[in-house]
């Protein structure tokens, strides 16, 4: 806050309703005629939400020129908003363009990341049109609005300093990213080199022959009572957890139908199995772990023996007939050893990145808010 003060060098914030410093467009001219997009395309269709870029178009006509003037759309259903700086076109007419009625009083980007302080206040069912109805008169806090000169350094001292911030956060984000994605391509390279098997140089057998497989109950979300067991279906994630389980121990799920037949996962604890299968290798024969990589190396060939119209679903009298090479224990409990610790490296980078990503993201909230947190008189 002390250095807030400094910014402001003894000047007073007065609040402004915003509309009086932010002025709207309607997208109407922008509007993208044709959904035929192609990457190979110049100009990018926008929205307000997630997605931002839906995709590319070949229309030359009614671009925004956003390169030469920026713009904050804003949707005026959600209020999500995007800050762009480069030439576009619009998908939606829920989408307003934000500008500033005046750049020599008030900054537009010092507008976007006010805006961005705002918590939502939309309520369930709340389809109202935002802009006019609520954010136009909000109150926004300007810097000694009477000197104009004064106010605007004011606010682009504030914006040079949030835009550090956001360069920084991207920077991080991308080290990150790109050191996850070396790890990975590191870890599929060993499992690869590991987990190769000459066919004339191993003992082969169907997971019928070294193993039980098990298919889980029907069951549905609205029969689980909750419990600490995780309920397991089509996905490596539970659906729900329950009060009792059908599986303990350490074993491998194959999950059965949907999207995601023949998703592979690794378990060891109680569980309640419904729409998928179990593998329980004789550890005699097969370690566990070892069945799990080459099953999860194999995982793509497995999805594509799906069949049946509908719901498509991998069939256990094709399942238990896949074969998996029978190395001697000792050398399973050597690659599993290697892998393993792979594994963990790259999960610790993968549960870390987002971690990391979170932390500098709350971080660059709290300085904006900081640096956008004004005392408000009662109104």
């Amino acid at each position: 806050m002390s250095y807030l003060e400094k910014i402001l060098d003894g000047e007073t914030v007065e609040w402004k309703p915003l509309d009086e410093y932010a002025d709207y467009e309607q997208p109407t001219k922008y509007l993208v005629n044709s959904n035929n997009y192609n990457d190979n395309f110049q100009t990018p269709v926008l929205t307000a939400g997630k997605t931002f870029i839906l995709g590319y178009t070949d229309e030359t006509h009614g671009i925004n020129e956003a390169s030469k003037k920026p713009v904050i759309i804003f949707d005026d259903f959600t209020t999500a908003n995007k800050w762009v700086d480069f030439d576009f076109k619009a998908k939606s007419s829920a989408m307003k363009m934000i500008t500033s009625k005046d750049e020599s009083k008030a900054s537009l980007k010092y507008i976007y990341y006010w805006l961005n302080t705002l918590p939502s206040d939309l309520g369930d069912g709340d389809h109202k049109r935002q802009w006019i109805s609520n954010y136009a008169k909000k109150l926004i806090p300007i810097p000694c609005p009477n000197n104009p000169k004064k106010s605007l350094e004011t606010q682009q001292k504030i914006v040079a300093i949030l835009d550090s911030f956001t360069e920084l956060t991207a920077e991080l984000t991308a080290e990150l990213t790109a050191e996850l994605t070396a790890r990975k391509l590191q870890y599929s390279y060993y499992r690869e080199k590991l987990l190769i098997c000459e066919e004339s140089k191993v003992e082969w057998k169907t997971l019928r022959e070294v193993g039980e497989i098990k298919r889980g109950v029907a069951f549905t979300k609205k029969q689980a009572v909750f419990g600490k067991f995780p309920v397991v279906a089509n996905a490596a994630e539970p659906i729900s957890f329950h009060n009792e389980f059908n599986r303990n121990g350490e074993f491998i799920v194959v999950a059965r139908s949907g999207a995601n037949a023949g998703l592979i996962s690794y378990w060891n604890q109680e569980l309640f199995l419904t729409d998928a299968f179990s593998i329980h290798p004789n550890d005699s024969i097969l370690n566990t772990k070892f069945a799990f990589y080459f099953l999860k190396k194999h995982q793509r060939e497995i999805h594509l023996m799906k069949e049946g119209s509908g719901v498509p679903h991998v069939r256990a009298s094709d399942f238990e007939i896949y074969k998996i090479p029978i190395l001697p224990l000792e050398e399973q409990e050597r690659i599993v050893s290697i892998l393993d610790k792979f594994d963990i490296l790259t999960n610790s980078i993968s549960e870390g990145l987002p971690k990391e990503i979170e932390l500098r993201k709350k971080q660059y909230e709290y300085y904006r808010d900081m640096l956008l947190t004004f005392k408000q008189p009662n109104v």
